[in-house]
């Protein structure tokens, strides 16, 4: 009886995943405090616990990370989290019930902070934002949360939620208003934009590398504005003159490799993916649920992480040559070995010998043979004594005894067949 509640609290999870129905009230969870290693490591980088902070979190790589602004006013990276489970592909979330994390820019304020959350604590992402609506995007509840399971949501672990939400907490609580949230689809690397260049979210893509690479050369909290469904970054002339340099070199670094070789890709998940961290544990998960990470969602296929696709020039999947195709067109091009070298060599003394009369009934015989003629001459292996005979690529004619007279002239075919059978029993 307990196993079956067990199991049918799991599946309320999984169809319930990121609507957060605040079935954790009376809790105080979300007053832990921040852990102390994390608090020496916030002294040694010049941060305090008050300062703002700024996310950034990855879905291809499976991370999460924590920006703080330290003394000098500068934002710098305070620590990197493993994201346990997120959903979907690499691309937007467009509308209810896709099972898509959302790309794109976003804020948190102190009302979307869940302290009773039923995946032990969350937060509310902001989806959708000004971009999204002026697309007709629609859905919500999109949370970064604990446990291991998603629906559209960033799972990071209870024991990380607990830690993100204490920084989180202390920030908002010294009076920042709100901290930027930037989801990206991946690293924006030129390696990575190499191998996506044909997908088809490029350029929204582009797009958020253009906030990336502005947050990159100022590393100060992004102000963004959408016009023409474009998210828009509003620096001065002097930071945008950095950015359009920094996007030269990038842009340089991408034409770079694809001379060198680096092939389109898509990659195709099972259903999202997890951090590297947690790979062997997750594939060892036989039911629904796992002792340290909770509910977990979707366990097949993430174990191999996603499916790798090669892309033609159009980025439409490219498709392999079939293997009967390779082998037929290897077989034109390949050497012949050393048996069937040999056994040219031994046709072609024959040749030789009987040159006038072959001649007179093949032609030139150091032609190939076309692969239609050495199909019917294969019926003279029909009269040969001998097993290891090779069938005979052109019409030969032994040689006759020394004291016989040579055949004068060809004769029709059924005339010839039952000399041939004696001149060849006299050959062996």
């Amino acid at each position: 009886m307990m196993k079956r509640f067990a199991l049918a609290a799991s599946l309320v999870l999984a169809l319930a995943a990121c609507q957060d129905d605040n079935l954790s009230r009376g809790s105080t969870r979300h007053l832990t405090p921040i852990p102390s290693a994390t608090m020496a490591l916030m002294s040694t980088k010049g941060m305090s616990k008050d300062d703002p902070i700024l996310v950034r979190a990855y879905k291809k790589e499976s991370e999460l990370e924590v920006w703080k602004r330290g003394s000098n006013g500068k934002y710098a990276l305070l620590k990197t989290y493993p994201i346990c489970r997120w959903s979907g592909q690499l691309g937007p979330k467009t509308r209810e019930g896709d099972r898509q994390v959302p790309e794109g820019f976003y804020t948190v304020t102190p009302a979307q902070m869940n302290p009773n959350s039923a995946y032990y604590l969350s937060f509310d992402t902001g989806y959708p934002n000004a971009l999204d609506r002026s697309f007709g995007r629609n859905g919500g509840d999109i949370m970064v949360h604990g446990a291991c399971s998603s629906r559209g949501c960033f799972a990071m672990t209870d024991q990380n939620i607990a830690e993100i939400y204490a920084i989180a907490r202390e920030a908002l609580s010294a009076g920042q208003r709100g901290f930027q949230f930037q989801s990206y689809p991946f690293r924006m690397t030129a390696e990575n934009l190499a191998k996506h260049r044909l997908d088809q979210n490029i350029g929204f893509w582009k797009n958020l590398k253009e906030g990336s690479d502005t947050f990159e050369v100022t590393k100060d909290e992004l102000r963004v504005a959408v016009a023409d469904r474009r998210y828009v970054f509003n620096a001065d002339e002097s930071v945008a003159s950095a950015v359009a340099q920094k996007q030269r070199q990038d842009e340089q670094e991408v034409a770079d490799l694809v001379a060198k070789g680096e092939k389109p890709i898509k990659l195709v998940y099972n259903d999202g993916d997890t951090h590297e961290s947690f790979r062997t544990a997750l594939a060892n998960v036989t039911g629904v649920t796992d002792s340290k990470l909770g509910f977990v969602s979707r366990t097949e296929g993430i174990s191999s992480g996603p499916q790798q696709i090669a892309l033609d020039d159009s980025g439409r999947e490219k498709i392999e040559t079939p293997s009967t195709a390779l082998a037929f067109a290897s077989m034109k091009e390949a050497p012949a070995s050393q048996p069937e070298a040999r056994q040219a060599e031994s046709r072609a003394a024959v040749t030789q010998q009987t040159a006038p009369v072959a001649a007179a009934a093949t032609g030139s015989s150091s032609q190939e043979t076309p692969f239609y003629k050495k199909m019917f001459t294969g019926v003279t292996d029909l009269f040969s004594t001998s097993a290891s005979q090779p069938v005979a690529e052109t019409v030969q004619i032994a040689p006759a005894p020394a004291k016989a007279a040579p055949t004068a002239k060809a004769v029709p075919q059924k005339r010839a067949q039952a000399p041939a059978k004696v001149s060849v029993a006299a050959a062996n």
